[in-house]
C-alpha cells in the first residue's frame, strides 16, 4: 500500500484525508484518489492532465520527476505528499 497526504493548505480548497491505495505509478495514485475525491482533480492536475505548476508532489521525501505523465514508480510502503508550492518575490 501506498500513502497520499495531501497538506491543509490543499484541503482548504477540498476534503481530502489520508489516502491508502495499491499503486505502481504516481498517476495510478492520483487517479484512486479522484474516483473517491473527483474535486480534487482540478485543484492538483491542469485540462492536460499534468500537475499544476504550483503543486509539488515528494515521493519518499524526493520531488516527483515525471509532472506530465505521473510514471514515477512507487514502491509498496511509499509515502507520498501532495503541496501548494508557494512563489513570489
Amino acid at each position: 500500500m501506498v500513502t497520499l497526504t495531501f497538506t491543509a493548505h490543499l484541503q482548504r480548497h477540498f476534503s481530502c484525508p489520508r489516502h491508502q491505495v495499491d499503486a505502481a505509478t504516481l498517476g495510478d495514485a492520483l487517479e484512486q484518489v479522484f474516483a473517491n475525491q473527483p474535486q480534487a482533480r482540478s485543484y492538483i492536475l491542469d485540462d492536460q492532465g499534468a500537475l499544476r505548476q504550483h503543486v509539488a508532489v515528494f515521493i519518499d521525501g524526493r520531488r516527483a520527476q515525471d509532472r506530465l505523465r505521473l510514471g514515477d514508480a512507487l514502491r509498496p510502503g511509499a509515502e507520498v505528499h501532495v503541496l501548494q508550492a508557494l512563489t513570489g518575490g
